[in-house]
């Protein structure tokens, strides 16, 4: 069993604090409170006049007092056993000067939120659209950000997915360093222009969820362990670092202070939910597990709000979405890599590393669409074990599908976006396939537009960090044989330039220039979100049949008979099928096939669609393109011009 979490009533008596630890404004002034049971003595210093307040022990390691004259604004660290070194604070909520710098104290309500009415989104129905703010704009802050959600709202997003922004070293960074987690990070603004960013999400109807990581904290400017030894561990191994102790001996203070990090994040920034990271390696043995008590948290801090919760787990446990009571975690969603990878197959050709156990069929894009997961407990080759557990009976949309993030993209020699590596009908029908299908899509920024800008692994570190980041990187991307050919390796992006930083930054300029590919994203988002069938897909009403070597259907039944629609792919050439033994090309009951959307219209860049059907009954489906289906009879014959032609063009008799 891990230990209790002390509830925050136990701070003092006297006292009524809104978190267990960190510096709170409180009437007739701030309090502090800190966890440090390595340290006999705690005094908090008010820079830069160097003022001292010493804390009182609680006997149970907190240590606690009012603090005179400490205002929103001012700047503090803690001293322990009269040591010169000073430290941040552990529940900081700001760093103006990075990690190693005084914290700030922050009035978290003097923002004056608008979004009274929003009510949060639920997982189903939802498109996710993942983004760095440091690239997602040239001048990489929250307000720039912000300025672009309407062209984000109008494509058809409803969900934002910020990649982890609590503070961490240097001058750029992927976030997944960060070592101050209640402090967003400096370099994209202070604490309230996120929430401004935030704020405009919700104005616009777009939820927002943050990247969270509860795995490991970075190596620089990590000072927990000060305070506290026993916030990590090393019972379990983590490639990343010290693992965190969630169910070893004094782990009861640690859960609390992750638990609150959970809750702050939808409190303090009216966040919507949070996306875990490497979620296997948040190791708990007890009960209940600690992403079970972060699920309720978020839930709970939700106030009434929906919440998303989305976890990342490599090895696919399928237990992470089922409820406490089946042994899960109650998450929401997790992403499918075994989707992307089966793609990535199929569209370049490539099976290296951990691509290796996947082929890029047809059958492996129909049982993903069925069943999410490819790997359910079978034999993997690439790890030597089983992968996966039964998926069987998981909603469609706990499966987050994609063909692009930020890992997989940086997993490269160069950081080259999807569009460089493929044909462009192969990649409109695989995009068709994706944001049609019944997993919550996900897209990374510049996707929408086929951005030019690469996405690199870049992180700035000290000189001497800096040299061992750059060589791991280059040792992980050797699981690739052609990355570790010597003169690719050479040429590898080096995470600490400046000039990986930069490239990596989005040109919204190209939305324009790339006009085919937004209305492409645009019109299928469109068709998801206003089809009744796509929009609202029954339980078990999907199929699929192989048609040839590179050609699929899947059939989407709707809750009215006849009211079906068909989503046909073909990755490889023109295929002509002159014999129909296929029940799922049935067409609907006294009508016939019309074609609603199709991935080769002129509007997306598309080579146009001949008729469907010969003269001779056979069926003919152009090759690197897609096209949906429809019931003629439910549908205007006039073309409203957003996907060609909607006449029936396989009309069949009925006898």
């Amino acid at each position: 069993m891990s230990a209790a979490v002390p509830p925050v009533e136990q701070a003092q008596a006297t006292v009524k604090r809104r978190w267990p630890i960190g510096v709170e404004l409180l009437p007739g002034g701030a309090h502090a409170r800190v966890w440090a049971p390595k340290a006999t003595r705690v005094e908090l210093v008010v820079e830069p006049d160097g003022r001292t307040t010493g804390l009182d022990g609680e006997g149970n390691g907190y240590f606690s007092a009012a603090v005179p004259g400490l205002e929103a604004g001012g700047l503090y660290r803690f001293r322990l056993d009269g040591r010169e070194t000073l430290y941040p604070d552990p529940m900081s909520r700001f760093q103006p000067d990075g990690p190693h710098g005084p914290s700030q104290l922050v009035d978290p309500h003097r923002f004056a939120w608008t979004d009274q009415d929003w009510r949060g989104r639920a997982i189903a129905g939802q498109v996710i659209y993942e983004m760095h703010i440091g690239t997602f704009t040239p001048d990489g802050d929250w307000d720039a950000a912000r300025r672009e959600l309407p062209a984000l709202a109008e494509l058809g997003v409803t969900v934002l997915e910020v990649m982890p922004v609590s503070e961490f070293p240097g001058r750029f960074g992927w976030g997944y360093d960060g070592v101050n987690l209640f402090a967003p990070t400096r370099l994209y603004g202070d604490a309230d222009a996120m929430r401004r960013f935030v704020n405009e999400a919700h104005r616009l109807g777009l939820a927002v969820i943050l990247d969270v990581v509860y795995n490991h904290l970075g190596p620089d400017g990590n000072y927990l362990k000060c305070f506290a030894d026993d916030y990590f561990t090393d019972r379990y191994k983590n490639e990343w670092g010290e693992a965190i102790n969630f169910d070893g001996p004094k782990s009861g203070p640690v859960r609390e202070f992750f638990l609150s990090n959970a809750a702050f994040w939808i409190e303090e920034y009216h966040l919507d939910g949070l996306r875990l990271d490497a979620t296997q390696s948040i190791f708990d043995r007890g009960e209940p597990h600690i992403l079970t008590e972060i699920s309720r948290t978020v839930r709970k801090a939700g106030g009434g709000r929906a919440t998303i919760l989305v976890g990342e787990n490599e090895p696919q446990h399928a237990s992470m979405v089922k409820p406490a009571e089946e042994g899960g975690c109650r998450l929401c969603a997790i992403w499918n890599d075994d989707f992307h990878h089966s793609a990535m197959v199929a569209l370049t050709g490539r099976s290296e590393a951990y691509y290796t156990d996947y082929r890029g069929t047809p059958q492996e894009f129909v049982s993903a669409m069925k069943h999410g997961f490819l790997y359910q407990g079978q034999w993997y080759g690439w790890q030597g074990k089983r992968r996966g557990m039964p998926a069987f009976g998981l909603p469609r949309p706990a499966f987050v599908t994609f063909l692009q993030n930020h890992d997989q993209i940086a997993n490269s020699a160069r950081g080259l976006r999807l569009h460089a590596l493929t044909t462009p009908g192969r990649l409109r029908a695989m995009t068709a396939l994706t944001l049609l299908g019944p997993g919550t899509p996900m897209l990374f920024q510049g996707q929408e537009f086929a951005s030019s800008s690469p996405f690199l692994y870049f992180a700035d570190h000290k000189p001497e960090l800096a040299v061992l980041v750059e060589r791991g990187r280059a040792d992980f991307l050797a699981q690739f044989p052609s990355i570790a050919e010597p003169a690719m390796r050479a040429g590898l992006a080096r995470p600490q330039a400046e000039d990986s930083f930069i490239r990596s930054k989005l040109d919204h300029r190209e939305r324009h220039a790339n006009a085919g590919v937004w209305a492409l994203h645009r019109d299928l988002l469109r068709l998801r979100r206003q089809d009744p069938v796509f929009a609202a897909p029954r339980v078990g009403g999907l199929d699929g049949a192989v048609l040839g070597d590179e050609a699929f259907v899947l059939r989407v039944f709707g809750d009215e008979e006849g009211d079906d629609r068909l989503l046909l792919v073909n990755l490889g050439c023109d295929l002509t099928l002159r014999a129909l033994a296929e029940p799922l090309l049935a067409p609907p009951r006294d009508g016939a096939w019309s074609l609603l959307w199709s991935s080769e219209a002129p509007a997306y860049g598309g080579g146009g669609t001949a008729v469907v059907e010969q003269p001779d009954g056979a069926w003919r489906l152009p090759g690197h393109a897609a096209l949906v289906l429809g019931p003629a009879h439910d549908f205007p014959t006039k073309s409203d011009g957003a996907g060609g032609n909607t006449t029936p063009v396989i009309a069949v008799s009925q006898g």
